[in-house]
């Protein structure tokens, strides 16, 4: 069992110093690989935890008398995984300072580029909008066809109660004929 926790050990050391590593290299990088590399990062952080989870298990399947070691390094690499996504966050906090920077013209750029920009943006809103007017109107068609579909329930619901009401004095008259009858025959 600590062999594999051993070899869970050193795949988590190579993908934390490949983490560290990318992470240091975000901010230099120009915009494209910027978000490969962001991307990049979200995969192997994941991974992180993934193998945190792994050694966890195989921690829990060491008996308790050993296990207090195997814990002490879990916690420390708990704290590693945690200092590296705050490091990543503050590396992306810079990142999409950058791209808001390039978003709002602040590079710079000519007027027009800025131009091109709000209209690009424009268009983006106005496509968005038509979005969620469609979604809100698909929803408004919904709640109209249930509620249409709830008031017909509830026509049904009261035509089989007056169905079995009759049904009842049907009964009730069939059963004070079966007794004239009987008597009848009796006479």
């Amino acid at each position: 069992m600590s062999s594999d926790f051993e070899g869970y050990e050193q795949d988590f050391s190579v993908l934390t110093a490949e983490i560290t590593s990318k992470i240091s290299r975000v901010p230099r990088l120009p915009p494209d690989e910027k978000k490969q590399m962001v991307a990049n990062v979200e995969k192997q952080l994941e991974e992180a935890r993934e193998l945190l989870e792994q050694m966890d298990l195989e921690v829990r399947e060491i008996p308790p008398q050993s296990r207090g070691m195997y814990s002490n390094r879990m916690r420390s690499y708990k704290q590693e995984v945690g200092k590296l996504e705050t490091d990543f966050k503050r590396s992306r906090i810079a990142y999409s300072d950058e791209v808001r920077n390039e978003l709002l013209g602040d590079a710079g750029n000519s007027s027009e580029s800025q131009r091109a920009h709000l209209l690009d943006n424009t268009e983006r809103l106005e496509r968005s909008s038509r979005r969620l007017e469609a979604g809100y109107q698909i929803a408004v068609e919904t709640e109209q066809i249930g509620q249409e579909m709830l008031e017909n329930l509830s026509h049904d619901r009261e035509k089989i109660q007056r169905a079995r009401e009759r049904l009842r004095e049907t009964d009730a008259n069939l059963g004070k004929s079966s007794r004239i009858l009987t008597g009848m025959l009796r006479r």
